[in-house]
């Protein structure tokens, strides 16, 4: 694992450092921050997106206190190799990548395809994760998560149509809000100047939305095994992965809780990011 004991503790997300590890016969690319020490706080992000995805509004409430771990999965960003046909395999991939980083246990904060690929995690690995967060994401085989294909090439067709970001209609509404929040994002996601990810390619983009679709119409992961305390978070029209999903994970994972945020889409726990950053900060704490 990296020893970074002697330096500074960085606290936000736009100064922190990239660095690489091998394992598995790849590099990675991950960044850290925060106060190392005790167990970290792994992310998992979201379709198509880079190191430079997460929003710091997110980020750096949680390392303030704890020490977090953002990469790229293979093939995506700074990793070099290949990316994986399934989420299963992409799963696996980060479990080696945790490994070779030196953690038994760890947190996981996941939004989207992220968090298909942290329940995959924990279903081959119970007793790796000691807290979960999930937002915006659904269960294996969760009604429409096929339908993710279709909505992608649609939006980015129309982003690319009003020279958008097409996040700016995946993850918000189109109403007046919406569109003021989806650009206060895209502005977030620019704060870093330096040491920016290469985005990801149009190849490596298919690779991922097919094995979305697997994932969407495979048979049904038991999440009734379980057992760590768990924070499910979406808005109320998400139509990436419909928001009644966010509720099917509730019932499914016994004692989770559920936020549900208004009048916002996939993309919710940023548009009311100064209501979910405070809560999820405090979920995760020691």
């Amino acid at each position: 694992m990296h020893d970074s004991s002697n330096e500074p503790v960085i606290t936000s997300y736009a100064l922190a450092p990239t660095r690489t590890i091998s394992a598995g016969g790849v590099t990675y690319a991950y960044r850290e921050l925060g106060p190392k020490g005790g167990i970290p706080v792994i992310f998992f992000v979201h379709l198509a997106a880079t190191l430079d995805n997460w929003d710091p509004r997110i980020v750096d409430p949680i390392a303030a206190n704890r020490h977090v771990i953002t990469f790229d999965q293979r093939g995506v960003g700074g990793s070099d190799g290949k990316v994986p046909a399934t989420l299963e395999e992409a799963a696996d991939h980060a479990h080696e990548l945790i490994s070779a980083l030196g953690f038994d246990q760890i947190d996981i904060f996941s939004f989207s395809m992220g968090g298909f690929i942290a329940q995959d995690l924990m279903v081959k690995h119970p007793d790796l994760v000691r807290k979960l967060v999930l937002t915006g994401t659904g269960p294996r085989g969760g009604k429409d998560i096929d339908k993710v294909v279709a909505t992608t090439y649609w939006d980015i067709l129309r982003a690319t149509v009003t020279r958008s970001d097409p996040k700016e209609f995946l993850f918000f509404n189109r109403d007046a809000t919406g569109k003021r929040a989806a650009k206060a994002f895209i502005e977030r996601l620019e704060e870093r100047t330096i040491g920016r990810d290469e985005p990801i390619s149009l190849r490596a983009l298919r690779t991922q939305l097919k094995a979305i679709q697997k994932y969407g119409r495979s048979a049904p992961s038991d999440l009734s095994t379980f057992t760590q305390p768990t924070l499910i978070a979406n808005g109320d029209h998400d139509r990436m992965v419909p928001s009644p999903l966010s509720e099917d994970l509730h019932r499914r994972i016994k004692g989770s809780e559920l936020i549900i945020y208004p009048q916002s889409g996939h993309g919710g726990i940023f548009q009311f990011h100064d209501k979910f950053a405070p809560v999820v900060a405090a979920f995760l704490t020691d």
